[in-house]
């Protein structure tokens, strides 16, 4: 029988390989062949045509018959940061990195793939396995979805892992019910009438505006949200014209809103857009405000999903950290758990010492990549019971 200790080694080179040729979200091309490459090595697993141009879709089925479908997920696509001297791995790619772990988290999956199509002969239904792009500001798992890789057989569970630095080496964090906030990125453009700096009141700066409404915006989460419900307004960066004597016609900022239920999230988009429309009319310029509303919702896990999950941890001898509080960062598996009948999302301790995650000194710890294997191969054949 097929052991991660014995597959170990192989799965450590083939996340060092996808190290080195990170690609941004929904231009995986290399990702995605290195992956298809090494599925097509192993016996019993069926590989899908692409629904989108990067993803990789697959089947195991169980030798026992029909049955449930349980679909594992991971994330793919790398983040435009650069990487620094430190390792024999290090990206190819220049301004390129896999700073958030999806190398680990697809060289994971692929170790739980070798031993479930390995052990196929055990259970009944199916293991669908999912190698996702364009997870990070994209959220290309509405697409995928939407394109129809969850539809047949349709998903009776599904999980994922994600690495999380902080955390000691393999063990396992879990959160029943939200376990990541939602995300809804916005910009927020001001237009009025440009000038000589010389000359202010021959022309309407949007520049007062945008600033006025930045400040009025830090009050929309403290008057209007429910301080029982967390909630983040974040405007991250402000742009308006560029020399020092002239008078630009637009000033716009972005950033996000962020919840942990739908009903926040949209209090959160509409103040916004109240606010900033009412600070335009104050200064006599025009507001077009943008919100992806619904681009990443919450991700939330089941009471049944949290219970099963946490049976397989200390079942598989692995640490269980139960988080106490939500993260408030996002992700678009909370579109896989929308969609699944259930499902779980569980964290990966990659070591407390590790940088944290978008960091250019990310470097998770590779000792974790057993007990992520181990968790994955657990979660798929008890939901399949």
């Amino acid at each position: 029988m097929v052991q991660t200790e014995t597959i170990l080694p192989e799965i450590i080179d083939f996340r060092r390989k996808l190290h080195t040729i990170p690609e941004l979200a929904g231009k995986e091309f290399k990702t995605c062949a290195a992956i298809r490459e090494e599925l097509a090595k192993i016996d019993g697993v069926e590989v899908l045509p692409p629904f989108l141009e990067t993803d990789t879709v697959a089947f195991i089925h169980g030798g026992k018959g029909e049955g449930k479908n349980v679909t594992l997920r991971a994330d793919i696509d790398a983040l435009p940061v650069t990487e620094p001297d430190g390792v024999d791995f290090k990206s190819v790619n220049p301004g390129m990195m896999h700073a958030c772990g999806h190398d680990m988290h697809s060289a994971i999956l692929m170790g739980a793939a070798k031993i479930l199509a390995a052990r196929r002969d055990e259970f009944a239904g199916s293991v669908r396995l999912v190698f996702q792009p364009g997870e990070e500001n994209l959220a290309m798992a509405k697409d995928l979805l939407a394109a129809g890789a969850l539809d047949v057989p349709e998903a009776d569970f599904t999980s994922a892992l994600h690495c999380e630095p902080g955390m000691e080496t393999g063990a396992i964090g879990l959160r029943e019910g939200a376990m990541m906030s939602s995300c809804q990125h916005f910009k927020v453009i001001f237009r009025g009438v440009g000038g000589h700096g010389s000359r202010p009141h021959k022309a309407r700066s949007p520049l007062p505006a945008a600033c006025a409404a930045v400040l009025e915006l830090q009050s929309v989460v403290t008057n209007r949200i429910n301080t029982q419900n967390p909630a983040v307004l974040s405007v991250c960066s402000i742009h308006c014209g560029e020399l020092d004597n002239v008078i630009a016609d637009e000033a716009y900022f972005i950033g996000t809103l962020r919840a942990l239920d739908d009903q926040t999230a949209e209090d959160l988009a509409s103040g916004l857009e109240e606010v900033c429309q009412a600070v335009a009319k104050i200064y006599r310029v025009e507001c077009e405000t943008h919100i992806a509303r619904g681009g990443y919702p919450a991700t939330v896990n089941s009471r049944s999903g949290a219970e099963l999950a946490r049976q397989v941890i200390r079942d598989a001898g692995i640490k269980c950290i139960e988080m106490p509080e939500s993260n408030m960062a996002s992700e678009d598996f909370s579109y896989f758990l929308k969609k699944a009948k259930d499902g779980v999302m569980v964290k990966l301790g990659v070591g407390e010492a590790c940088a944290p995650l978008h960091n250019s000194g990310f470097m998770p710890d590779e000792k974790a990549v057993a007990n992520g294997i181990e968790y994955m191969v657990g979660i798929a054949l008890a939901a399949l019971k």
